[in-house]
């Protein structure tokens, strides 16, 4: 997930700089915005699934086994591509509702759906609500359940006796921490902040954070 989701920005970029053009064709543009959402949706819903992963192999260990079977694995990773797609199908089809003028430049090293969404020349309250709303739920959504996952985490740690178990507990969960702060935290600042201020420099800056670093 990780790779398909850099790799629907990077290479093109890399292109841009070293061929010193900027131009994407509309079919390029809509494809690259489907495929972003797909993977960016996917990554929001599997680190929500780790959480959990996280929270029954330290709160519940002796059930691990048992409760996080192949078949639930399954069940949580078809899910996840289940919403992730049909949320990117959502949102490419509102996008397409909307109308440009022909000579556009987007403020930005990829077609990312707000960005094009304000550079757009026809207005739509719905297209808005849904470009905006929708990511910020889902997102909002999975880091409440993986908030509620370490709440209890740390709870659990904070009861143990031995201090190297503690340590063990809290190395598991940093690299996942790591990206979950990354991630949410420019994520959302992206379409949270350009639905209030356009400030194309800052929200370049904070994209580039959660879809390369991370």
């Amino acid at each position: 997930a990780d790779i398909c989701f850099t790799s629907t920005t990077v290479p093109k970029m890399l292109v841009n700089i070293q061929t010193q053009s900027k131009v994407i064709t509309y079919t390029g543009c809509i494809t690259q915005i489907y495929l972003f959402l797909l993977f960016a949706e996917l990554d929001n819903f599997l680190l929500a699934v780790m959480a959990y992963d996280r929270f029954v192999a330290i709160c519940d260990p002796l059930h691990y086994t048992v409760i996080m079977n192949p078949w639930l694995c399954g069940l949580l990773l078809l899910g996840s591509w289940t919403v992730s797609v049909l949320h990117a199908l959502l949102q490419i089809f509102m996008a397409l509702q909307l109308s440009f003028c022909t000579d556009l430049e987007i403020p930005h090293f990829f077609c990312e759906l707000n960005e094009v969404v304000q550079i757009a020349s026809s207005e739509n309250f719905l297209n808005d609500l849904v470009v905006y709303f929708a990511p910020v739920l889902l997102a909002t959504g999975s880091l409440t359940g993986i908030l509620y996952s370490y709440s209890k985490i740390v709870s659990t740690i904070h009861g143990m006796s031995s201090a190297q178990g503690r340590s063990k507990a809290f190395s598991t969960c940093a690299s996942h921490l790591s990206v979950v702060s990354l991630f949410y935290g420019t994520g959302l600042g992206v379409y949270v902040g350009s639905a209030r201020v356009h400030s194309s420099h800052s929200t370049a800056a904070a994209s580039v954070m959660y879809t390369v670093v991370t």
